[in-house]
């Protein structure tokens, strides 16, 4: 089984910062990237940011600037520091992962979540 667990969220006040962490276990043989989406009430999900196996990262551009991504492959883990925060951002966000189960398929894995909530 392939499990995704998320931690470090929380309450905040705006302006201040958080950082939430995502640890991968079970049968992974490559990562090819993580990510971080978010979901407030009533909206859509959206992507947040994602780190690719070489590095690469991708922002949604109304974090762009605040937050950082960042990927320890040993461990398997992703974070996102969430700097800056603003009511907007908040959401529950979700860790993803896009891993391959052997050198073809690719699969898509979606943790539980963590409650993100910046007051005014």
């Amino acid at each position: 089984q392939v499990q995704l667990v998320e931690s470090g969220g929380g309450l905040v006040q705006a302006g201040g910062s958080l950082r939430l962490s995502c640890a991968a276990s079970g049968s992974i043989f490559v990562i090819n990237a993580m990510g971080w989406h978010r979901q407030a009430p009533g909206k859509q999900r959206e992507l947040v940011a994602d780190i690719t196996s070489d590095g690469t990262t991708n922002y949604a551009d109304s974090v762009k600037g605040r937050f950082i991504i960042s990927r320890d492959n040993a461990k398997k883990m992703v974070y996102l520091q969430l700097n800056s925060l603003e009511p907007e951002d908040t959401a529950v966000y979700y860790c993803h992962m896009k891993a391959l189960n052997g050198p073809t398929y690719e699969y898509e894995y979606w943790g539980q979540g963590t409650q993100v909530t910046v007051s005014s």
